[in-house]
């Protein structure tokens, strides 16, 4: 285990209620076999996260019940309809406290960003100062790593389905981008028409 992997903490928001699938939470729905909030903790994992933090909302006793997630901490955010800002106040308010140096968050609703995306990420942390995101094309996209020292920041200003928008692009020049786009690709699933991308 690097030293990487024991101090980053992954994080999934995975509490939306999937209002324009018709109320499916995204959580539940199904790629390769799994629920996609299994993928998305697989996919942390696989890339080297030992811990993972996952918020839940929408039907959160429904996931409970029926995912897998053995050895995840579960994080229940009452606010979720809120929007994607309450549930990484939610998650990052969870790790405080752990020992965690950073956190990298990944959007459950993202299954074709996979574990080399997430490696790429991961590697890009230094210390508790760390801002790190995936870019497509240059554009910043998911995930993202957060150090420590920036987590009361990120809180603050993480509002509606904002979640860090606002943080970094405050702070664009701390951000370190990494080229992804040739391992991975950032849809997200959030009409019928996006479900064509679930396997």
């Amino acid at each position: 285990m690097t030293q990487n992997e024991q101090q980053v903490a992954g994080l999934v928001l995975a509490a939306g209620g999937g209002r324009r699938l018709g109320g499916r939470p995204k959580a539940l729905l199904e790629h390769r076999g799994r629920l996609l909030v299994e993928y998305a903790v697989g996919v942390l994992r696989a890339a080297g996260c030992t811990r993972v933090h996952v918020v839940l909302g929408a039907r959160a006793a429904d996931v409970r019940e029926r995912a897998r997630l053995d050895g995840c901490v579960l994080v229940e955010n009452p606010e979720w309809e809120a929007g994607m800002g309450s549930s990484l106040r939610a998650g990052l308010g969870s790790l405080a406290g752990t020992g965690a140096r950073a956190a990298l968050v990944s959007l459950v609703d993202q299954p074709g960003i996979g574990v080399e995306a997430v490696r790429r990420v991961l590697a890009g942390f230094a210390d508790e100062s760390s801002l790190v995101s995936a870019a497509y094309d240059g554009v910043r996209g998911h995930p993202v790593l957060f150090g420590a020292a920036h987590w009361d920041g990120i809180a603050a200003s993480a509002t509606g389905d904002r979640g860090a928008r606002a943080y970094l692009k405050a702070h664009a020049d701390a951000v370190g981008l990494v080229e992804c786009g040739d391992v991975a690709e950032p849809y997200d699933i959030d009409t019928e028409a996006d479900l064509v991308h679930l396997e």
